[in-house]
């Protein structure tokens, strides 16, 4: 029998509002991590309504209608069942809710919900919090906890990884199409490099392409 310990997974976690088709890109290039590096994702969410409820006059007008009071509803699902169900629900609804919304190009409807929920083997009366504020206590929590580490500037998703001073959160990265196999890995150990380094804060340009669920 060998004494040899198994090392510990490297924990991050991942922020994300069920609406974003550029957070859905960025969930599904961590699972990918997961399969190529010693990782574990943990999900938490956040919300595009809660971040802009204060600037919705600012917004263009599509945008305003996405990110507006209607688009508290897939997040209030999700926390809903994450109280309910326990935290392991929350990546598995995530998925079928995303393969629904954005994959196959369903959009945030009730009905997409609903076969979500189908979906992840969850109960259907969890529909019923997409219109309640029960849990958005739990909500706000949780988007606090993961837009404090960013700042208000920024939207999702949100990373929290290790870094040179304890735990590094940064808003993306920001891909499209999903990094696959070693390209995965390569970005995520270029992810840990950036955060190793003291003081580093952002490397941008500007989005050229529209989001690709490949």
């Amino acid at each position: 029998m060998s004494d040899t310990q198994v090392p510990e997974k490297t924990p991050v976690d991942f922020w994300f509002d069920p609406l974003c088709p550029w957070a859905w890109i960025t969930s599904r290039w961590m699972l990918e991590v997961e399969k190529v590096r010693d990782v574990e994702v943990r999900w938490h969410v956040m919300s595009l309504s809660v971040l802009n409820e204060n600037r919705l006059h600012e917004l263009p007008e599509h945008y305003r209608e996405l990110v507006g009071p209607k688009g508290l509803a897939p997040v209030r699902v999700v926390t809903a069942a994450q109280q309910k169900h326990g935290d392991e629900v929350v990546g598995r609804l995530y998925t079928a809710l995303g393969t629904r919304f954005h994959t196959n190009g369903e959009g945030s409807t009730r009905e997409a919900i609903a076969g979500a929920l189908a979906d992840a083997g969850l109960p259907a009366e969890l529909l019923a919090f997409a219109d309640s504020d029960e849990y958005d206590w739990v909500l706000r929590a949780s988007h606090n906890d993961g837009i404090e580490r960013v700042g208000q500037e920024v939207g999702t998703p949100v990373i929290s990884v290790p870094g040179a001073d304890g735990e590094v959160a940064f808003f993306g990265p920001v891909v499209t199409p999903t990094p696959r196999g070693e390209a995965a890995a390569r970005l995520w150990d270029g992810t840990l490099l950036v955060a190793s380094t003291p003081g580093f804060y952002e490397i941008k340009r500007t989005r050229t392409a529209a989001p690709s669920f490949e």
